[in-house]
């Protein structure tokens, strides 16, 4: 069975340190997306999230995208692909036009966020998303949707994504070179606060924190639009080599242990619970307990906390996120995280799941495949977009379409 060149299907690839995973969606008569596909494979050639090996990611993705395609019965062509990595950079900028018309038309939501776009960025940067906070009529604030508006002066603020040119190049050709196309490069924060993050959420104010192998990634929202994002270069690599350091075990036994038996905060883990541990060589295996792992553990994800708190206090937004922090991706699937989160940060927190799709349950439920998922429903919410691009020349409907598409997914 080949469905090469389905509309109704749309592939997300997250390439991770630690793994690539690759998600097939299926969009349904309703407009829901059903997962009809799955391919993971550990990532090779990656650090930090960024590619450092080509020749070792393109055999990555290569295997993921074919147990993708074994599992779907389809034939992958292109994809919308995560990007992530210290590299990235993000600002705020405004945006002041007159209105043509004393009424607000897409073609001055066009402009305003043209002159929002007008910065300086370093000659190694690109552009990635700008991502519309919010739009001021003649100084009335906190507007979303302004087309129809009665006015002489439209302003906006927006939020400015860049990433390294060769950063996302090196991206862009390893897809290529497994004979597929990027149909877009996304955030891998913004994925997957598509995916795990709700509507009053946002509007409340919330901190998503995706601890993922290399990196974690930062993504603050507060009424309704995203506010900052960061990332931070401390993950869960970093705590699998600690333990393999602490306990003198191969890192592969390292990153076990952390899976089935690590606990985040230590007054949690039992002192009366032993662990085998293997030991390097031919040495005998010895054994300890989870509170001794636990001690381990918890100062590396106590340092992770406590930058991520420093970058709320930074960027002025620590009084602004009443909806507490969400911890997703990989790393956070850990007893005691969101414990020690509350400790820390002295706010709710919540691990977040994937959410908004139909599925399998060991994927929808799981927050590994939260960056995934987020692509998919943000290749959805776009889709129509890009297709009008595609089959309209310019005209006024195409830019309706688009400026259409930039409320409904951001706001």
């Amino acid at each position: 069975m080949s469905r090469k060149g389905d509309q109704n299907l749309i592939v997300g690839l997250d390439i991770g340190t630690s793994k690539v995973a690759v998600l097939v969606g299926e969009i349904q008569h309703d407009g829901d997306i059903e997962i009809i596909g799955l391919g993971t494979h550990p990532a090779r050639g990656l650090k930090k999230g960024v590619v450092v090996n080509i020749e070792s990611t393109v055999q990555s993705i290569q295997r993921a995208v074919e147990e993708a395609e074994l599992m779907a019965h389809c034939q992958i062509q292109t994809l919308l692909c995560g990007i992530s990595g210290s590299h990235i950079r993000s600002r705020n900028s405004k945006g002041i036009v007159g209105v043509h018309e004393e009424e607000v038309t897409t073609s001055d939501v066009e402009r305003v966020i043209d002159a929002a776009r007008a910065v300086a960025i370093p000659a190694d940067q690109r552009i990635l998303h700008i991502l519309p906070q919010e739009f001021i009529v003649d100084e009335q604030d906190g507007i979303h949707e302004p087309i129809g508006m009665s006015g002489v002066r439209l302003e906006t603020l927006v939020h400015m994504v860049t990433a390294s040119v060769s950063a996302a190049q090196n991206v862009i050709k390893s897809v290529r070179r497994c004979g597929l196309e990027v149909d877009d490069l996304v955030l891998s924060q913004l994925a997957s606060s598509y995916a795990v993050l709700q509507a009053d959420e946002k509007e409340l104010g919330v901190c998503l924190v995706d601890i993922g192998g290399g990196t974690t990634d930062i993504a603050i929202y507060a009424n309704g639009a995203i506010q900052h994002t960061a990332v931070i270069p401390i993950a869960g690599d970093q705590v699998t080599n600690d333990i393999a350091v602490a306990l003198r075990t191969p890192t592969q036994h390292a990153e076990d242990l952390k899976m089935k038996y690590a606990c985040a905060l230590r007054q949690l883990a039992g002192s009366d619970e032993h662990i085998e541990v293997p030991s390097i060589g031919e040495r005998p295996a010895h054994r300890l307990t989870r509170q001794e792992l636990a001690e381990v553990v918890e100062p590396r994800y106590d340092e992770l906390f406590k930058l991520t708190r420093a970058e709320l206090r930074r960027c002025g937004l620590a009084e602004r996120i009443a909806g507490g922090i969400v911890l997703t991706g990989g790393s956070a699937k850990m007893e005691g995280l969101v414990e020690l989160a509350e400790e820390i940060f002295h706010m709710p927190a919540r691990i977040g799941v994937p959410q908004y799709v139909k599925g399998p349950v060991e994927i929808i439920q799981d927050p590994i495949y939260a960056t995934a998922v987020g692509l998919l429903l943000f290749g959805y919410r776009n889709r129509s977009a890009r297709e009008s691009d595609l089959n309209d020349s310019g005209g006024i409907k195409n830019v309706f379409r688009r400026i259409k598409n930039w409320f409904q997914g951001n706001f």
